[in-house]
């Protein structure tokens, strides 16, 4: 799975933004807190959920693994409801 080509990302000084490029359904822009911007730069190249969170272990020191798995289930799922997610 990976990001949807209809969606961009942008960091700032503001925070990690993802923004709609047109060809979805979704016509907007989504304002990510810190997890989900690495989850979702972890989905730019075809990865799944293992992976990802083997990424996020070796990012955030003393990160559980049950929590971090919980989270990008629960990030991957508002994604997919937006249509941001491709298999």
């Amino acid at each position: 799975m990976k990001l949807a080509q209809g969606f961009l990302t942008h960091r700032s000084k503001d925070g990690h933004y993802m923004i709609s490029t047109g060809g979805t359904d979704f016509s907007g822009i989504v304002r990510n807190n810190s997890t989900a911007a690495f989850i979702i730069e972890c989905l730019k190249t075809d990865t799944n959920e293992k992976e990802i969170a083997d990424k996020v272990m070796g990012h955030y020191a003393g990160a559980v693994r049950e929590t971090v798995e919980k989270d990008i289930a629960g990030v991957i799922e508002k994604l997919r409801s937006i249509d941001a997610i491709e298999d």
